[in-house]
């Protein structure tokens, strides 16, 4: 129950982050794209910066959920960010929702709860054992090198959704090192380890590159290409690193099919909700008070 409670407080932060970052990135021109010059001028805009202390409050919140619950239950949990953000955003701005965006609240919602209660995920172990870090690893980094590489190819929303897959490559990855990071601290010298492992400093690494690419992701093209490809992406990437590296299961044969149809459901919410000014962080020029 913790670890479902702390993801969903990961998933109001990281929706109000990712909204927040794309009312800044959306305003630094196309050739700052994959340059650290992104990051200087963003750094220099207050609602940037508002941004980033939400992901640290989903980071802290996030490290809760995964150190008391299995990854392939918490990661997914998270396709809920971007409904409640627009909920929130609605009250804050007294904007009213238009019916479109209630039935993609819907959709995600109904999503989630079909996809959870059929893949019924969970097991598995803390930690990750021997080197099975090892093929893991070189697979992530081939993925995102392949998903970087069509990205500078192409503009607009399609580079958004390549980057948006990419960064959701990362989170999932961010989300599996620090997992195995924290299991450390149920030892009796459990800082020390924590300290002495090299996955925490992966997710330190694994998590700017991640932070990098949704940038980059938010700057090329709008929420409707970006943020499908990171809710469902993190999602399942991070199921396929619960299986894979912790053992964790789900069910599978006939239990696919209301599976897919879950994650169907949640696209097509993801992708109605995105197309809402509040998502792309506007609001009624009446309501805005900063």
């Amino acid at each position: 129950m913790i670890s479902v409670l702390f993801a969903v407080l990961t998933a109001i932060s990281n929706g109000s982050a990712s909204v927040l970052q794309r009312r800044a990135a959306s305003t630094v021109p196309d050739s700052d794209a994959l340059h650290l010059s992104l990051i200087r001028q963003l750094v220099r805009k207050r609602v940037w910066l508002a941004g980033i202390c939400m992901v640290i409050v989903a980071a802290v919140c996030q490290a809760v959920a995964l150190a008391t619950g299995p990854i392939a239950v918490v990661q997914p949990i998270f396709v809920i960010e971007l409904p409640s953000t627009l909920l929130i955003a609605g009250y804050v701005f007294r904007s009213r929702l238009p019916r479109t965006a209630w039935y993609g609240v819907a959709a995600v919602t109904c999503g989630l709860t079909l996809g959870m209660a059929t893949a019924a995920p969970g097991g598995g172990s803390e930690t990750v054992q021997g080197l099975v870090w090892v093929p893991a690893l070189i697979a992530t980094v081939v993925f995102e090198g392949v998903l970087i590489g069509f990205a500078q190819r192409v503009r607009g929303n399609t580079r958004a959704a390549l980057f948006g897959l990419a960064a959701a490559c990362g989170y999932a990855l961010t989300a599996a090192l620090m997992k195995d990071a924290m299991a450390r601290l149920e030892d009796g010298d459990g800082i020390v380890k924590l300290f002495e492992s090299w996955q925490l400093y992966g997710t330190a690494v694994a998590g700017v590159g991640a932070l990098f690419l949704l940038q980059n992701a938010l700057q090329a093209g709008s929420l409707v290409a970006s943020q499908p490809m990171l809710t469902l992406g993190d999602a399942l990437i991070s199921i396929t690193y619960g299986v894979m590296l912790f053992g964790e299961h789900m069910r599978t044969g006939w239990w696919l099919a209301p599976e897919l149809f879950a994650v169907a459901l949640i696209a097509a919410g993801c992708m109605e909700l995105a197309r809402s000014p509040l998502a792309s962080g506007s609001a009624p020029a009446k309501s805005r008070v900063m």
